[in-house]
Protein backbone atom coordinates (compact mmCIF):
# COMPACT_ATOMS: atom_id res chain seq x y z
CA UNK A 1 0.00 0.00 0.00
CA UNK A 2 1.31 3.44 -0.94
CA UNK A 3 1.14 6.59 0.98
CA UNK A 4 -1.98 7.59 -1.51
CA UNK A 5 -3.97 4.56 -0.85
CA UNK A 6 -3.09 4.83 2.97
CA UNK A 7 -4.52 8.29 3.01
CA UNK A 8 -7.50 7.59 0.94
CA UNK A 9 -8.17 4.31 2.47
CA UNK A 10 -8.23 5.20 6.07
CA UNK A 11 -11.87 6.34 7.88
CA UNK A 12 -12.99 6.64 11.09
CA UNK A 13 -13.90 3.35 12.36
CA UNK A 14 -17.01 2.39 14.31
CA UNK A 15 -17.71 -1.25 13.81
CA UNK A 16 -14.67 -3.82 14.75
CA UNK A 17 -14.35 -7.64 14.32
CA UNK A 18 -12.90 -9.33 17.30
CA UNK A 19 -9.67 -10.72 15.66
CA UNK A 20 -6.83 -9.52 18.05
CA UNK A 21 -3.97 -6.85 17.26
CA UNK A 22 -0.65 -8.13 17.70
CA UNK A 23 1.80 -6.82 19.76
CA UNK A 24 4.28 -7.21 17.90
CA UNK A 25 2.06 -5.17 14.98
CA UNK A 26 2.07 -2.49 16.86
CA UNK A 27 5.52 -2.08 18.43
CA UNK A 28 6.70 -1.90 14.64
CA UNK A 29 3.34 0.57 13.67
CA UNK A 30 4.97 2.88 16.86
CA UNK A 31 8.31 2.21 16.06
CA UNK A 32 7.98 3.90 13.06
CA UNK A 33 6.03 6.85 14.01
CA UNK A 34 8.82 7.60 16.17
CA UNK A 35 10.22 9.48 12.88
CA UNK A 36 6.99 12.07 12.53
CA UNK A 37 8.23 15.72 12.65
CA UNK A 38 8.20 17.81 15.72
CA UNK A 39 9.11 21.57 16.37
CA UNK A 40 12.64 21.73 17.82
CA UNK A 41 12.62 17.25 17.81
CA UNK A 42 10.56 17.93 20.97
CA UNK A 43 8.32 14.98 20.59
CA UNK A 44 6.16 15.66 22.96
CA UNK A 45 3.78 12.57 22.39
CA UNK A 46 3.33 9.86 25.38
CA UNK A 47 1.03 7.05 24.75
CA UNK A 48 -0.39 3.80 26.65
CA UNK A 49 -1.79 0.95 24.38
CA UNK A 50 -4.02 -1.19 25.83
CA UNK A 51 -6.20 -4.39 25.20
CA UNK A 52 -7.50 -7.67 26.43
CA UNK A 53 -8.46 -7.58 30.37
CA UNK A 54 -6.94 -4.26 31.31
CA UNK A 55 -8.72 -2.76 28.75
CA UNK A 56 -12.07 -4.66 30.00
CA UNK A 57 -11.64 -3.32 33.17
CA UNK A 58 -11.09 0.25 32.13
CA UNK A 59 -14.10 -0.05 29.85
CA UNK A 60 -16.03 -1.13 32.86
CA UNK A 61 -14.97 1.36 34.71
CA UNK A 62 -15.47 4.14 32.15
CA UNK A 63 -19.48 2.50 31.44
CA UNK A 64 -20.07 3.05 34.83
CA UNK A 65 -19.28 6.52 35.61
CA UNK A 66 -20.68 9.82 34.49
CA UNK A 67 -19.41 11.72 31.72
CA UNK A 68 -16.91 14.59 33.26
CA UNK A 69 -16.27 17.73 32.45
CA UNK A 70 -14.06 18.23 29.30
CA UNK A 71 -10.38 19.57 29.65
CA UNK A 72 -10.51 21.67 26.44
CA UNK A 73 -12.81 22.68 23.83
CA UNK A 74 -13.38 20.88 20.74
CA UNK A 75 -16.90 22.72 19.79
CA UNK A 76 -15.27 25.78 18.50
CA UNK A 77 -15.94 25.18 15.79
CA UNK A 78 -19.70 25.22 15.98
CA UNK A 79 -19.75 29.19 16.22
CA UNK A 80 -19.60 29.45 11.96
CA UNK A 81 -22.42 27.75 9.96
CA UNK A 82 -20.07 26.11 7.27
CA UNK A 83 -18.08 24.49 9.90
CA UNK A 84 -21.71 23.50 11.42
CA UNK A 85 -23.00 22.08 8.26
CA UNK A 86 -19.76 19.62 8.15
CA UNK A 87 -20.56 18.66 11.60
CA UNK A 88 -24.22 18.06 10.26
CA UNK A 89 -23.02 16.37 6.95
CA UNK A 90 -21.00 13.59 8.43
CA UNK A 91 -23.17 13.04 11.51
CA UNK A 92 -26.22 12.79 8.94
CA UNK A 93 -24.36 9.95 6.93
CA UNK A 94 -23.44 7.98 10.03
CA UNK A 95 -26.66 7.41 11.80
CA UNK A 96 -28.28 7.21 8.10
CA UNK A 97 -26.40 4.44 7.83
CA UNK A 98 -26.95 2.92 11.39
CA UNK A 99 -30.78 2.93 10.31
CA UNK A 100 -31.17 5.68 12.67
CA UNK A 101 -34.51 8.56 12.31
CA UNK A 102 -33.54 12.25 12.87
CA UNK A 103 -35.77 12.51 15.83
CA UNK A 104 -34.95 8.89 17.64
CA UNK A 105 -32.81 10.74 20.01
CA UNK A 106 -32.55 7.57 22.50
CA UNK A 107 -31.31 5.69 19.52
CA UNK A 108 -28.57 8.20 18.89
CA UNK A 109 -27.29 8.25 22.27
CA UNK A 110 -27.06 4.75 22.23
CA UNK A 111 -25.09 5.03 19.09
CA UNK A 112 -22.66 7.83 20.27
CA UNK A 113 -22.50 5.81 23.32
CA UNK A 114 -20.90 3.40 22.06
CA UNK A 115 -17.62 5.23 22.08
CA UNK A 116 -17.75 4.44 25.46
CA UNK A 117 -16.21 0.98 24.43
CA UNK A 118 -14.69 2.06 21.37
CA UNK A 119 -16.94 0.14 19.43
CA UNK A 120 -15.77 -3.25 20.47
CA UNK A 121 -11.69 -2.42 19.08
CA UNK A 122 -9.68 -4.98 20.67
CA UNK A 123 -6.96 -2.40 21.11
CA UNK A 124 -7.33 1.14 22.46
CA UNK A 125 -4.62 3.89 22.37
CA UNK A 126 -4.33 6.42 25.09
CA UNK A 127 -2.20 9.53 23.97
CA UNK A 128 -1.36 12.27 26.40
CA UNK A 129 1.49 14.83 27.10
CA UNK A 130 2.50 17.07 30.04
CA UNK A 131 -0.23 19.74 30.67
CA UNK A 132 2.80 22.61 29.80
CA UNK A 133 2.54 22.11 26.44
CA UNK A 134 1.17 24.47 23.67
CA UNK A 135 -0.67 25.12 20.50
CA UNK A 136 2.19 23.83 18.26
CA UNK A 137 3.35 20.56 20.83
CA UNK A 138 -0.98 19.29 20.41
CA UNK A 139 -0.16 20.07 16.27
CA UNK A 140 3.23 18.10 16.94
CA UNK A 141 0.83 15.26 18.60
CA UNK A 142 -1.60 15.47 15.85
CA UNK A 143 0.64 14.57 13.19
CA UNK A 144 1.74 11.66 15.02
CA UNK A 145 -1.62 10.31 15.86
CA UNK A 146 -1.99 10.99 11.65
CA UNK A 147 1.18 8.76 11.02
CA UNK A 148 0.49 6.10 13.34
CA UNK A 149 -3.12 5.67 11.37
CA UNK A 150 -1.66 5.26 8.09
CA UNK A 151 1.03 3.06 9.26
CA UNK A 152 -1.80 1.15 10.62
CA UNK A 153 -3.44 0.74 7.32
CA UNK A 154 -0.49 -0.06 5.71
CA UNK A 155 -0.53 -3.09 8.25
CA UNK A 156 -4.02 -4.22 7.42
CA UNK A 157 -5.54 -2.31 10.20
CA UNK A 158 -8.28 0.46 10.88
CA UNK A 159 -8.79 3.50 13.93
CA UNK A 160 -11.11 6.01 14.89
CA UNK A 161 -9.57 8.74 16.82
CA UNK A 162 -11.77 9.41 20.12
CA UNK A 163 -11.76 13.03 21.71
CA UNK A 164 -14.63 11.56 23.01
CA UNK A 165 -12.28 9.84 25.90
CA UNK A 166 -11.67 13.67 27.34
CA UNK A 167 -14.59 12.75 29.20
CA UNK A 168 -13.28 9.94 31.53
CA UNK A 169 -9.70 11.77 31.37
CA UNK A 170 -9.80 11.21 34.99
CA UNK A 171 -10.74 7.40 35.10
CA UNK A 172 -8.13 6.85 32.40
CA UNK A 173 -5.11 8.61 34.21
CA UNK A 174 -6.53 6.61 37.61
CA UNK A 175 -5.85 3.39 35.35
CA UNK A 176 -2.81 4.18 33.81
CA UNK A 177 -1.39 5.14 36.56
CA UNK A 178 -0.82 8.65 35.43
CA UNK A 179 -0.02 12.02 37.51
CA UNK A 180 -3.70 14.02 37.38
CA UNK A 181 -1.55 17.40 37.60
CA UNK A 182 1.15 17.04 34.93
CA UNK A 183 -0.83 14.87 32.08
CA UNK A 184 -3.16 16.19 29.76
CA UNK A 185 -5.53 13.44 28.23
CA UNK A 186 -5.79 14.36 24.62
CA UNK A 187 -7.46 11.20 23.02
CA UNK A 188 -8.14 7.45 21.97
CA UNK A 189 -7.74 5.79 19.66
CA UNK A 190 -9.35 2.64 18.91
CA UNK A 191 -7.44 0.01 16.87
CA UNK A 192 -8.41 -3.55 15.03
CA UNK A 193 -9.68 -4.74 11.99
CA UNK A 194 -12.98 -2.87 10.31
CA UNK A 195 -15.91 -5.18 9.45
CA UNK A 196 -16.34 -4.72 5.95
CA UNK A 197 -20.28 -5.24 6.06
CA UNK A 198 -21.41 -3.05 8.71
CA UNK A 199 -22.67 -0.01 7.16
CA UNK A 200 -21.25 2.42 9.59
CA UNK A 201 -18.09 1.59 8.05
CA UNK A 202 -19.06 2.17 3.80
CA UNK A 203 -21.31 5.58 4.12
CA UNK A 204 -20.06 8.10 2.05
CA UNK A 205 -18.04 10.99 3.24
CA UNK A 206 -17.59 14.35 2.32
CA UNK A 207 -14.97 16.75 1.25
CA UNK A 208 -14.57 20.09 0.89
CA UNK A 209 -12.90 20.91 -2.43
CA UNK A 210 -9.44 21.86 -2.57
CA UNK A 211 -9.67 25.12 -4.01
CA UNK A 212 -11.48 26.37 -0.58
CA UNK A 213 -8.42 25.35 1.64
CA UNK A 214 -5.72 26.46 -0.78
CA UNK A 215 -4.61 29.43 -2.57
CA UNK A 216 -1.81 29.11 -5.30
CA UNK A 217 1.10 32.54 -5.05
CA UNK A 218 3.49 32.85 -7.81
CA UNK A 219 3.44 29.64 -10.23
CA UNK A 220 3.28 30.55 -13.94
Amino acid sequence: MNVTEAVTSRRSVREFTDQPVELETIRRVLDTARWTASGCNYQPWEAAVVTGESLKALQEKITSTPPQTLEYDWNAPLAEDHYKARLHGISKGMFEALGIARDDGEARMKAMGRNATSFDAPCVMFTYFPRFMKEPQWSDTGMWLQTVALLLREEGLDSCFQEFMAYYANVIRDHLGLDHDRYMLFCGMAIGHRDADAPVNSFERERVPLDEHVTFHGFE
